[in-house]
């Protein structure tokens, strides 16, 4: 039996998706038990039980590999950094009780060079906790996923179709190397295979800096947009303006900190996908960014499947 958490979502779903293809048992442990299940019979489907340590540790009963996908991208009134930690902590001590033979989490690029972000700080303790654990394990670190109901590139396109310019935080150089998330699948189930003990980068082929980035994505969809080099506090009151819009948070300071300090970028090659940015973004140009993707909704819409959340 697999395991993998969030198969409903994003990566957990690719994940889920490679395996059953594989002919493997395949349960998910979900916060949105109610959410369409796509794979039908195929996929098992059981809460994520945090509150309920036995409950919990039962949920992973039977578990050979548990692919841990479970995070939060921001705090939020109905979700936090604080309380992903505690709750990814509780799922380690589970999986321990219930005897996983091996836990592949998803971790973040340079988890322990920017412990002053929330986000890295809580990535940096939960590798220290899972090395603690004495469970087998990999963690795979991206970061910047894109495909199926991506966030960033899919909200990009979206700025770019509907703002007169597009604003990119100082002068835009800053690199990063997005992943594919079919790819990002395909690398921690290579990892779930595995029995030592690995902290392995996970990047794409191609290496962007942001400005060109954008520019990229505004010549694949065909629009033609001035991209302006602006200081962080203004593209920052920009997007606060247009999160009531939205009903979202679209970027936070910290991850405009992050961005800027080129921490989705790597020059480890441990771990490179296959599936070029360029290529996909122009196979799906007629759908990019034209409906936006809110991460709130996502977490508040637990019934709605990903892509008809609003």
């Amino acid at each position: 039996m697999q395991v993998v958490t969030g198969a409903l979502g994003y990566t957990g779903r690719s994940i889920a998706e490679q395996l059953i293809a594989r002919g493997e048992r395949v349960r998910t442990l979900t916060n949105s038990p109610g959410r369409p299940n796509p794979f039908g019979n195929a996929l098992e489907v059981m809460p994520l039980a945090f509150d309920d340590a036995n409950a919990l540790a039962r949920s992973l009963d039977g578990c050979e590999v548990l692919y841990n996908t479970y995070w939060v991208r921001f705090n939020h009134r109905l979700f936090t950094f604080e309380r992903a930690v505690a709750n990814t902590k509780a799922l380690f001590d589970a999986a321990k009780r219930a005897g996983v033979r091996r836990v592949v989490h998803v971790s973040i690029l340079h988890a322990r060079e920017a412990d002053d972000l929330a986000y890295y700080r809580g990535k940096h303790e939960l590798e220290r906790s899972l090395e603690a654990s004495g469970l087998s394990h990999a963690m795979v670190r991206p970061g910047v996923l894109f495909g199926r109901f991506d966030v960033l590139v899919n909200n990009i396109a979206w700025v770019l179709r509907r703002l007169p310019v597009f604003g990119v935080f100082g002068d835009g150089e800053y690199r990063l190397r997005p992943l594919h998330v079919d790819d990002m699948a395909r690398l921690m189930i290579r990892e779930g295979a595995g029995s030592t003990n690995t902290v392995v980068d996970a990047v794409g082929p191609e290496t962007f800096s942001y400005r060109e980035l954008v520019q990229t994505i505004a010549n694949i969809i065909n629009v033609r947009r001035r991209v302006l080099s602006v200081p962080p506090w203004a593209g920052l009151a920009v997007s606060k303006a247009i999160n009531p819009i939205v009903q979202d948070v679209i970027i936070t300071r910290q991850e405009i900190q992050g961005l800027m300090r080129g921490l989705l970028d790597s020059q480890e090659h441990t771990l490179d996908g296959a599936i070029r940015l360029t290529q996909w973004a122009q196979e799906h140009r007629d759908e990019l960014g034209i409906k936006y993707a809110s991460e709130v909704g996502r977490r508040v819409q637990r019934a709605a499947a990903y892509d008809n959340v609003r």
